[in-house]
């Protein structure tokens, strides 16, 4: 049976055709709102929908990945959405969501660069009932802020998926870095609690650098120059993003070492998956921007439009991905019996980020 009907408008198409899908888990959840007793065009009747977005910096190829889907998936269903750069800067971020907070909004939603960072000017825009979604790393601690949701993936798992891969690649023995992110940013620190917890299990391992970059190419670079004139030996290193791994190999190869440093990030950017292709990367694993900027988009939507929306939306959503390796497991002639199905996630996973999906 077909999901069009006479005088279906675009919207109302791709919403049904999302919840005939089942898109993502949690999909009926998110778009119930949208389709229960109205179209769900507005919360105000006949009017679009008006939102603010802001993540942590446009610099980072995640971030501007996330922006990308939203504007695409706002055009779609009628959201009007007003884009506030965080700038990898605390400051300019939190200037910025001031200026949000003294606006009228249907809903936000914020990836902050810092836990702690934001908490009064998203208090007085909860005060005044307009719901706010956490992105990917926290706003406050838990229970300081009555938040909307928070949609976010597991750092620490995602950590101790690619440290594991790299301790593989070198024999669970060398000197090791980790290039962290921002200190403040609670992504950040699940993903160096997932690191150490991997490490610990290696005695033979030895930590020679945590520096942080603050995701921060140029940052990066600086780093690994130091690194590389400091160490004559290094043989593994984690990235706190895909950006910031990419960046340090131009600087080990332009030194002549990248046969010798095993490197590893964080996204599943689709340079970094295509560096794995290549070789060039060990792993990374997907913290998918589409998943969780799409995913703060249909909650806020929500929010908006279905009533006691607050008493039905979970306070925590998991927009899980896969670790992402060179490797493929084909040890078994049934390719349902062999990890992955035995194929390569690669060339998926970049087609769904060319079409904000994964």
């Amino acid at each position: 049976m077909s999901i069009y009907e006479k005088g279906m408008n675009r919207r109302e198409f791709i919403v049904k055709s999302l919840m005939a899908s089942g898109l993502v888990a949690g999909s009926s959840l998110l778009l119930s709102g949208c389709s229960s007793g109205s179209t769900g065009t507005t919360a105000k009747e006949g009017k679009r929908l008006k939102a603010a977005f802001s993540n942590a910096g446009l610099q980072a190829t995640w971030c501007a990945q996330g922006k990308d889907t939203v504007e695409r998936w706002g055009k779609w269903l009628g959201v009007d959405i007003t884009w506030y750069d965080g700038a990898l800067s605390v400051d300019k971020q939190r200037a910025a969501v001031e200026d949000m907070a003294t606006k009228d909004w249907d809903f936000v939603a914020i990836q902050p660069l810092g836990i702690g960072t934001l908490n009064e000017p998203v208090k007085k825009m909860l005060e005044r009932g307009i719901p706010v979604i956490d992105m990917d790393t926290m706003i406050a601690q838990p229970g300081e802020l009555p938040i909307t949701c928070f949609i976010a993936p597991d750092n620490v798992w995602g950590a101790e998926q690619v440290t594991e891969a790299l301790m593989q690649a070198i024999g669970g023995k060398g000197n090791v870095v980790m290039t962290q992110g921002s200190l403040g940013h609670t992504g950040a620190q699940g993903r160096a609690q997932g690191f150490h917890n991997v490490i610990k299990r290696y005695p033979d391992v030895k930590v020679i650098d945590e520096t942080p970059a603050d995701f921060d190419v140029n940052k990066v670079a600086q780093i690994w120059e130091n690194l590389l004139n400091r160490y004559d030996k290094i043989d593994a290193a984690y990235f706190h993003n895909d950006d910031m791994a990419l960046a340090a190999y131009q600087v080990i190869k332009n030194a002549g070492r990248e046969k010798e440093i095993k490197i590893g990030g964080n996204d599943g950017m689709q340079p970094a998956v295509e560096a794995i292709q290549k070789g060039i990367m060990v792993a990374t694993a997907r913290n998918s921007a589409p998943r969780i900027h799409w995913g703060a988009l249909m909650i806020g939507y929500y929010a908006a439009t279905e009533k006691d929306a607050n008493k039905k939306i979970p306070p925590f959503i998991l927009a899980d991905g896969p670790i992402i390796t060179y490797n493929v497991d084909q040890s078994n002639k049934q390719p349902w019996l062999n990890k992955g199905y035995g194929q390569s996630l690669a060339p998926g996973l970049i087609w769904q980020e060319d079409h904000f999906m994964v």
